[in-house]
């Protein structure tokens, strides 16, 4: 690692990234008081070593003999928030209790997002802890964390970081991610974070002030873009790529999920995801456990989840928005206003059958066509989900499924999730119907960044939504309406929704057939513009399941009369499907599919 502090046993070398700047001075604030000149180094980096710094220093740099100081670029840790002095973190000291983790294949998972300030009252990493067992019971393997990376205030959904290395305060700082991730190991539940390398916040972002970190060619929707590729650009990728490494290393985080990666731009020979792959795999040889990059892609590029070495990005895997807007726009009449180029059953079964919907198509939202074909990739390189953060808070109030839709649809929506060849992921709360909103939310303290979040706030739900008002990001009563309810998991909806999320991760769980990554393993069947079939079969060949989806609000027939000379009914929306298990079937008999079904056949 090159990027930051190097602490250990009282020994630290504080080290920081300025090629530019010809002097840089350290200024020490708690428990002394001192003021040092650094020493340049080869790379552009500054750095002085003491032998007798105490766990809990903080201190602040300025440069070229600037009278303000400011806080570590690579800061571990801002107690006191975005603008006050960074603090040193002992991370030897911590008792780590999971020696003998390795990890989790990544097929095998079943993620659950959520985000720290809402997911409990408190709104802190322990606070989290008490909840585990409950997820474990649903089936959840894996959590993902929202942005915890230092921002501005107390509340935000975390993609305005602007200290990639620290840990939010409000949260608990360092050691409660430590113990949230120390939990949910010896638990058996693996731990993501979602990391954003294409942009940073706007409030607190010093930077600047250091070095060419910003790019001039590029611009993100969010700001300036990170210069991957310009004029001392080496020095801003291993920046990005020490991060993941201190992820891993510091908080034995399992997997990162990377924020939007089609706003990254680098044009370098070797780019920004293959050093990131290369220092990865030496990791996981190193601690011998297991490390996952996910994506998060608007490219519809199969090259994102394909080997360096073939050309591809390296990701494990990436989430398939189509997937979600396939299914979306068909249970939802308002669907089509938010994803036009969606709308047909026919798109559904691409989706299960080969992944991007959009695969070289001409797509009206874009004006050009989108993406190429998915069709060769391995169906465990993609997550799929009904809801995430940007699915919920992106509607004008914030609105979950569960309050607009009814419980048959949302059963019908869980089991195409959790019943297809991708892995899977739930949002908080979605698993017992939570109708809380989840709305954007902020706790900026300059004026005048707020009255220009909430007039691009207004502008774009405008073009979607017409002129229906959103809640204000700065109020905190949007953060607190944000918060689950665990009450509606105790009522008759919540528990119904849940025992029916529990039934199906175990379904996919426990049948060879559903496990299956083979695509030639799965087929799909348009049995009318309302009725899916979609047919798994096992590995060894040894078992058949057939998922049959009606995706309207009338009855519908299944002709399994021709489909089957017997059969068993694994699990139905709508109670057992026509009588008994292992019944003879007649050659021309109809099973009645009720409205907004899905039927899983053996």
């Amino acid at each position: 690692m090159e990027t930051g502090i190097y602490y250990e046993d009282q020994h630290c070398l504080f080290r920081v990234w300025a090629p530019e700047r010809e002097r840089v001075r350290l200024k020490i604030v708690h428990p002394f008081m001192g003021e040092f000149q650094m020493v340049k180094v080869d790379g552009g980096y500054h750095q002085l070593e003491f032998d007798d710094i105490p766990g809990g220093t903080r201190y602040l740099f300025s440069v070229d003999g600037g009278e303000k100081f400011l806080p570590d670029p690579a800061s571990h840790f801002q107690p006191e928030g975005v603008h006050a002095e960074s603090e040193i973190v002992d991370h030897e000291s911590f008792d780590w209790h999971d020696r003998f983790w390795k990890g989790i294949c990544f097929d095998k998972l079943v993620f659950y997002e959520l985000h720290v300030g809402t997911f409990t009252n408190e709104g802190t990493f322990e606070a989290i802890i008490p909840r585990l067992d409950q997820l474990v019971d649903l089936g959840i393997n894996a959590i993902e964390l929202m942005p915890v990376t230092q921002f501005s205030g107390t509340r935000n959904w975390g993609y305005d970081g602007v200290y990639p290395y620290a840990v939010q305060n409000s949260y608990g700082g360092p050691i409660g991610l430590k113990k949230l991730v120390n939990a949910c190991h010896e638990k058996g539940i693996a731990v993501f974070l979602d990391v954003v390398y294409n942009h940073l916040g706007p409030e607190g972002n010093y930077l600047k002030e250091f070095g060419p970190y910003f790019s001039k060619k590029y611009c993100t929707p969010w700001g300036e873009a990170i210069n991957f590729d310009g004029e001392w650009s080496d020095g801003v990728s291993a920046f990005v790529v020490d991060n993941m490494q201190h992820w891993f290393e510091h908080y034995h985080i399992d997997g990162l999920r990377c924020d939007a990666i089609h706003e990254i731009y680098d044009a370098s020979a070797v780019h920004l995801w293959e050093k990131a792959h290369c220092r990865l795999k030496t990791l996981m040889e190193k601690h011998g456990r297991l490390i996952h990059l996910v994506a998060e892609s608007d490219s519809n590029n199969p090259r994102v989840v394909m080997p360096v070495e073939l050309g591809g990005m390296g990701f494990r895997a990436q989430w398939l928005d189509d997937f979600q807007h396939a299914l979306y726009v068909l249970i939802d009449p308002e669907g089509a206003s938010r994803y036009s180029d969606f709308g047909s059953i026919g798109q559904l079964a691409k989706a299960f059958r080969d992944g991007f919907v959009h695969s070289g198509e001409f797509v009206n939202f874009r004006k050009k066509r989108h993406g190429a074909s998915s069709a060769g990739i391995s169906p465990d390189h993609f997550v799929v989900f009904n809801e995430n953060h940007d699915q919920t808070g992106n509607r004008v109030q914030g609105k979950r499924m569960a309050s607009f839709l009814d419980p048959q649809r949302l059963k019908l929506a869980a089991a195409v999730c959790i019943l297809s060849p991708y892995v899977p992921m739930l949002f908080m709360g979605e698993e017992y119907g939570e109708t809380a909103p989840f709305q954007y939310f902020v706790d900026h303290s300059d004026p005048t960044l707020l009255e220009a979040i909430r007039a691009g706030r207004k502008a774009e739900f405008e073009r979607l939504n017409g002129n229906e008002e959103p809640a204000d990001p700065k109020s905190l009563q949007t953060f607190l309406q944000s918060k689950l309810d665990w009450k509606l998991r105790q009522s008759e909806q919540g528990s119904d929704l849940l025992a029916w999320h529990r039934k199906l991760i175990a379904l996919r769980k426990s049948l060879p057939a559903l496990q299956s990554k083979n695509r030639q393993n799965l087929q799909t069947n348009i049995l009318s513009d309302a009725v899916l079939e979609v047919v798994r079969f096992s590995d060894d060949g040894k078992q058949t399941i057939t998922c049959v989806f009606n995706i309207s609000a009338t009855e519908n027939e299944y002709p399994i009369g021709k489909k089957f000379a017997a059969f068993d009914t694994i699990l139905s929306s709508n109670g057992n499907v026509d009588g008994k298990q292992g019944r003879s079937v007649s050659p021309d008999e109809l099973l009645h599919l009720a409205p907004w079904s899905v039927s899983v056949l053996c």
